[in-house]
This record gives C-alpha cells, sequence and structure tokens, in this order.
C-alpha cells in the first residue's frame, strides 16, 4: 500500500510517501525557523501564511523523489491534532481535497502518536509489546504504555510546561535566539552540572507526572537574584551561561529518565520507545543507555530525519490506522487541538 503522509501542525510543511508503513520513498520537510526566529517563538498567523504558500511545492517535489504520480496514492494519511488549528486546518482540507479528487480513502491520526510510530518504523524485528512510550518534543511531554500500535494509556504528563518548551524559554533567559534546546546542549557540554542547586517539580499523588515550570523559575532566580535587592544579579559570562545550561540540562533530563525507568519496571515493560524532538540531545541518549543498560531495557529512538516533525512517520501511522479500521475517515473529520491517549 502507497500511503500519502501530510504533516501541518505547527511550523514544518512536510508530505511523504511510505509503502506498507515502513519503507520511505520520499519526506520532504520545509521548516519555518528562519520565518519564526526573530520573534522568539512560531507566530501561529505567519506559520498559517507559510503552509498555504508552499504545500504545493513540497507536495511536488515529494512526489518527484518518489518517482511517484498522485494515480498512483492508495491512501492519505494526515495529522488531524493536536497543534495549531489554522494549521492543522491547512493539512485536513488538504488531505479531503486529494481524497475528494482522487477517490481514495484518507485517515486522520495523532501526531503524538506518530512521534512514537517514528522509532517503531524502522525496526527489523517486530517490537515485543508492552513498550514504555516516552514523548519529548517541544510542545509535549508524556509517558504512555503501548500495548500496541494504537493501543496506549496515559500515565504521566506535564502539567505546565513541555520538556522542549523548557529548554526554549530557559534560552529565551539566556539570551540566545530561537530555537534554544541544541544551544543549551551546546552549553551544557561544556559547563559544571553540580553548580546550581536547581531542582525538578514534582506532582503530589503522580509520580510519573512532570512540572518544568519550577525548574525554569529556579534559573530566572539564578539569574536575576532572589527577590529585589537580596542578591545580586547573575553576569552573563559565557562560564555562567555554560554553567546554568548543564545545571538546568541535568535536573531536567535526569527527571525524565528516572521517571521513565521507574514506570518501565513498575509496568514491566523491556522496551522504552523514545519520540519527539529532544531525542536528537545526546545526553538524554547518554542517561538513557547508563540508566538501562544493568537493567536489561532495550530503547528505541527515531532514526536521523524522523525525530522533529515529519509527514513520514505520519504516512506510517496512517497505514496502521486503516488496517485496523477497515476503512477511511469520513469528510466531516475535523482538527483538534488536543487529543487525549
Amino acid at each position: 500500500m502507497i500511503v500519502l503522509g501530510i504533516e501541518t501542525t505547527c511550523d514544518e510543511t512536510s508530505c511523504a510517501i511510505v509503502k506498507d508503513g515502513c519503507e520511505i520513498l520520499s519526506n520532504i520537510v520545509a521548516s519555518q525557523i528562519d520565518l519564526h526566529a526573530e520573534y522568539g517563538g512560531v507566530v501561529p498567523e505567519l506559520s498559517c501564511r507559510r503552509h498555504v504558500d508552499i504545500f504545493l511545492p513540497v507536495l511536488k517535489e515529494c512526489l518527484k523523489e518518489a518517482d511517484l504520480t498522485l494515480d498512483k496514492i492508495d491512501l492519505i494519511s494526515v495529522a488531524y491534532g493536536p497543534g495549531l488549528i489554522g494549521a492543522l486546518l491547512i493539512g485536513v482540507t488538504a488531505a479531503k481535497t486529494l481524497a475528494l479528487a482522487l477517490n481514495r480513502p484518507f485517515v486522520g491520526v495523532n501526531h503524538v502518536e506518530a512521534h512514537l510510530y517514528a522509532s517503531l518504523m524502522s525496526q527489523k524485528k517486530p517490537v515485543e509489546f508492552p513498550c514504555l512510550g516516552v514523548v519529548v518534543s517541544g510542545g509535549h511531554t508524556a509517558l504512555v504504555i503501548m500495548e500496541n500500535i494504537g493501543t496506549y494509556t496515559l500515565i504521566g504528563e506535564t502539567v505546565d510546561d513541555a520538556v522542549g518548551e523548557a529548554f526554549d524559554k530557559v534560552g529565551k533567559l539566556l539570551g540566545l535566539p530561537y530555537p534554544g534546546g541544541p544551544l543549551i546542549e551546546a552549553l551544557a557540554s561544556r559547563g559544571d552540572k553540580k553548580r546550581f542547586p536547581l531542582k525538578a517539580g514534582k506532582v503530589k499523588g503522580k509520580p510519573f507526572h512532570f512540572s518544568f515550570s519550577g525548574l525554569k523559575t529556579g534559573v530566572l532566580y539564578t539569574l536575576k537574584g532572589q527577590n529585589s535587592g537580596s542578591q545580586k544579579p547573575l553576569d552573563l559570562t559565557e562560564k555562567n551561561k555554560q554553567d546554568i545550561a548543564a545545571s538546568f540540562q541535568s535536573v531536567a533530563l535526569s527527571d525524565i529518565v528516572d521517571k521513565a525507568v521507574q514506570a518501565a519496571q513498575h509496568y514491566q515493560c523491556k522496551t522504552l520507545v523514545f519520540g519527539g524532538g529532544v531525542t536528537n540531545n545526546q545526553e538524554l541518549r547518554r542517561l538513557v543507555g547508563e540508566s538501562t543498560a544493568s537493567l536489561g531495557m532495550t530503547a528505541l529512538w527515531p532514526p536521523m530525519g524522523l525525530s522533529l516533525d515529519n509527514a513520514a512517520m505520519i504516512a506510517g501511522l496512517g497505514y496502521h490506522c486503516f488496517r485496523q479500521k477497515g476503512s477511511g475517515d469520513t469528510l466531516d473529520l475535523s482538527p483538534e487541538t488536543r487529543i487525549a491517549f
């Protein structure tokens, strides 16, 4: 089955063609970082305008790379949420239009679920379920028990900032350009992670939930001083930036790894499936490897090019959704800014 995937949930416009849920024939991603960098974050109105401008060129490039024409497409898969409502409308409308014009079925898939599927796409052997899914991205941080593809139980999530969002906000406090995550990681590699006593947030009665707001505030107090006049602001020297970045990153990532490993042990999961843009962080991968090595656990990571928002993971997951449902979705499918697991 040849599946065309469409991804427009936020600030990447992507189209991909995937065969039988795993063989990627093409995967074109047009980033908007250049557009939003001067504003320090994604501006929804600008994001939507860019999606409209470049969707057709991205689709054409996707078909060209796969050496296919639209009449060879068997199924259209689109991310219908969660995300920015305007951006989602563009992708979903495009998918419905193509479905009508080509007389092909289409399916809407959960963008966050697709991030986890990205780590399963390249596996040569079937994954043994249940697994623990660990979503770490700019918009989402969550732990889910994966009973199978499409069957999940949410056991933990952030009550405020997502981890990627926290990285970007701390980057802004340090005067770094958007996106701050990769720059924080680079600074942290040269810093002293024990210099500043920052703490991870805890959620009462919910041991697998996350809270990064307090950690972010701890960075703010470290920089500006606790209360007015009681402590001098910290000079933003390169050394201080490095040590703050290292201290923040160490606490944030250790909190994720500790809770993920504890959850995997509690629910008897031998495999941890990671998804989302923060999986690119090499310190996260090192910490996971360190923590799981002695416990006989396996960590699966998305391959290069599938960690950030992309349409290949949407097409791959759409293949399984269609097979499980036995049919496509109806044309009254609406975009959803939030979708619960």
